[in-house]
């Protein structure tokens, strides 16, 4: 049996595509502990030596923009990625307002729509902003735009009316929920870059589940764990260029670094069992 088309290899066709995986920087704008902005730093540090050359942050993530700046102003700017996100009416004005927190030169700006955060731009806020960061890319401030949700139907609205070079899903596409692959294919079609995040959700890192429990005795025959296998299985569409993956810890991104470098088989991915969970 032939597998769906959705679980192709990737293949070279979008025009922006930032790298494998990143370090998404929710979680890097905690209130501090005792040790203060030392952790944060210290966790963008563990990544950058893991290998990651793409980190993602917000306006919205308390202190993340200037923690992760202080730690990457130690590194050669050419080397790495840096996304934010449009909160707020004035798109240049937050954009500006990012640059200045991180220190550094933003790559990707993401406009989120209602669908990711009550507080954030909706529909019209979005058709506000575009022409603004397309300005700014055309400028040559910023490399890419694109937009953010948890809402994959809102995004494939943005992206079959608008030009965008990328979108940021959070969720909606991992081993225990393919809703989004209509988005996917459209942005396969449409050449726009898809990053996926929320992969390891408490299902997939706990199998709190059944079908978390099915598809991770499919994945241990093979010598896979769950977690594993779930940082692996977005690429498997050819929209998907990256996987953010969220930390708080040296220790945590480390541990998701190894994972990551871990190889699973490509028989896992042609077992039937695992092809009809997955269906």
């Amino acid at each position: 049996m032939a597998a769906p088309s959705h679980l192709l290899a990737p293949q070279a066709v979008n025009k922006f595509r930032p790298p494998r995986f990143g370090l998404g920087g929710s979680r890097l704008g905690e209130p501090p502990g005792p040790g203060g902005d030392a952790p944060a730093i210290a966790t963008v540090d563990a990544a950058y030596q893991a290998g990651i050359r793409f980190f993602d942050s917000s306006p919205a993530y308390g202190d993340a923009e200037a923690r992760l700046g202080t730690a990457l102003s130690r590194r050669p700017r050419g080397e790495f990625l840096v996304s934010t996100k449009v909160v707020g009416a004035d798109a240049e004005e937050s954009v500006r307002g990012s640059m200045q927190r991180l220190g550094l030169a933003v790559d990707l700006v993401l406009v989120q729509d209602s669908g990711a955060s009550e507080a954030a731009p909706g529909p019209a806020a979005f058709e506000a902003a575009l022409p603004v960061l397309d300005g700014l890319r055309r400028e040559g401030l910023i490399k890419a735009i694109g937009a953010a949700s948890t809402d994959w139907q809102a995004l494939d609205r943005l992206v079959r009316d608008h030009e965008l070079d990328c979108v940021l899903l959070a969720g909606r596409f991992s081993l225990l929920d393919q809703s989004a692959r209509p988005l996917l294919d459209r942005c396969l079609a449409r050449g726009v870059s898809v990053i996926v995040s929320g992969v390891l959700s408490p299902e997939v890192l706990h199998t709190d589940s059944v079908p978390a429990r099915r598809i991770s005795a499919v994945c241990e025959r093979y010598g896979v764990s769950l977690p594993q296998a779930a940082l692996a299985f977005p690429a498997r569409h050819a929209a998907v260029t990256s996987v953010l993956i969220s930390a708080a810890s040296p220790a945590e991104i480390r541990a998701d670094a190894a994972l990551v470098r871990q190889p699973v088989p490509a028989n896992l991915w042609r077992d039937p069992e695992l092809l009809r969970l997955l269906a």
